[in-house]
């Protein structure tokens, strides 16, 4: 992608050609290269460079439009410019989006530098090396039909007409593995794990191996669970998939659309157990794909969502945040429409609770490693869910694995049920949590 400074010369001066006087662009390109494998050999080698830039303007009645290009040299940038001045006459007049008050503000954190990428056959040799040790782990380990070892590079800036100039680059790596078991007179069973680094070198792929081989064995002699209600221990990778499919709890956007559990009135109310503490920390050292600013160059930041379990905060944009009489938090993507999301969860314990409880010495304990199927057994509005999951009963620290089963409950009932939040945090694609313990929800096993 061109030179920012360039991009901003270009706009400026096709913008003062065409009659603009307000404009934004916001742009990316990501670089990436991933391979699979399948029983030793190379599966699939992908290598794309994805681009693309988003242009909005208004006019001197403040209704704006906005057009996509991939094209950032002097021509392609004056002809979304007009494009998007065309539109802008046939914009809402309701809400109009405007720029963040806070593009123009310094950022805190430096940007990462790109870190060079390694060569394909490096990726390759070290997914089939990965492959060949899950598969050496247990004689009933016959394959790991998902798998993926990827490196991307990512670039993105925006820039406005009042001044506003961003950029930042980053590099990341990553391994997922997902391993199939065949046994004669037995159901196949899974499991995997994902690591994510900065970099292929230290990207901890024996890690990410021997987790998924151990679980794997782990779910290997399974027995039917009897339905009925138990208390639940979450994953963190579990709790965050749950938390995530009901972000609209915290997300502005819905919440004026009326497409949330929350309304403006439930800041300061206890929705969740004083144990539990969570925020939106674009920031957190363990986000290795951290961005230091949005689709509308606000700085990303730490969002208090929910803190000894009353409500705190909201995600907005610029303008979320400015018909609720807030600040904009780094949550904001643009487009079409300007959209609201989550950056990194962190959740923590603020509170002590009143007993300290281990899975070593939990009695007739379900612990729920892995939530399926949340596009279709999650009802975001309602605050229901009923999925099927991986997990084990345990009992004095010996688990049995669960041959299939589905837990069901209220998101809002489930916050509230919390009797302890652990110390120790994990890593997952959506964030950082510990295991967190529920007093009971309900659990259907099969007949």
């Amino acid at each position: 992608m061109a030179n920012i400074k360039d991009i901003a010369n270009h706009a400026k001066e096709s913008a003062q050609q065409l009659g603009i006087t307000k404009f934004d662009i916001y742009g990316s390109t990501v670089d990436q290269t991933s391979v699979q494998v399948d029983q030793g050999e190379p599966k699939q080698v992908k290598a794309s460079n994805l681009s693309g830039v988003i242009v909005r303007v208004w006019n001197q009645d403040n209704t704006m439009g906005v057009t996509s290009t991939t094209d950032v040299d002097p021509k392609g940038l004056e002809l979304a410019l007009k494009t998007a001045y065309e539109a802008s006459f046939f914009g809402v007049k309701e809400n109009v989006p405007d720029f963040s008050p806070e593009a123009t503000v310094p950022l805190d954190n430096p940007p990462h530098e790109k870190l060079t990428q390694a060569p394909v056959s490096q990726l390759i040799e070290n997914l089939l090396v990965a492959e060949k040790e899950v598969l050496a782990a247990h004689p009933a380990i016959k394959g790991v039909p998902y798998n993926s070892l990827a490196q991307r590079d990512l670039d993105k800036f925006y820039l406005n007409s009042d001044g506003a100039m961003r950029a930042e680059s980053h590099s990341v790596a990553s391994i997922y593995l997902y391993s199939k078991t065949e046994q004669e007179g037995k159901r196949p069973r899974s499991a995997g794990a994902f690591r994510i680094s900065r970099s292929l070198n230290n990207l901890d792929i024996n890690g990410c191996i021997k987790e998924t081989a151990e679980k794997t064995i782990s779910h290997l002699n399974y027995e039917k669970v009897k339905s009925g209600k138990y208390p639940i221990v979450f994953s963190p990778e579990a709790f965050l998939s749950l938390l995530g499919a009901f972000s609209n709890l915290f997300n502005a956007q819905s919440i004026l659309d009326k497409q949330s559990l929350s309304t403006p009135d439930d800041l300061g109310k206890q929705i969740a157990s004083p144990l539990l503490s969570v925020c939106d920390d674009a920031l957190h050292p363990a986000n290795i794909g951290a961005e230091i600013f949005d689709g509308e160059g606000t700085p990303t930041r730490r969002v208090s969502l929910i803190e000894n379990g009353i409500l705190t905060g909201f995600l907005h944009s610029a303008g979320t945040a400015k018909r609720m009489n807030a600040k904009p938090t780094g949550n904001a993507n643009i487009g079409a429409k300007v959209s609201v999301s989550p950056n990194f969860y962190h959740v923590f314990a603020t509170a002590a609770a009143e007993q300290e409880l281990s899975l070593e010495n939990a009695d007739n304990v379900i612990f729920i490693d892995d939530l399926q199927a949340l596009h279709a057994g999650v009802k975001s509005l309602q605050g229901s869910f009923s999925l099927p999951f991986d997990g084990w009963l345990v009992n004095k620290g010996v688990k049995t694995s669960i041959e299939s089963a589905t837990v069901a409950g209220d998101f809002l009932e489930l916050l509230k049920s919390i009797i302890f939040v652990e110390k120790e945090p994990e890593l997952t694609p959506a964030g950082v949590s510990p295991k967190i313990w529920v007093n009971e929800l309900s659990i259907t096993g099969e007949s």
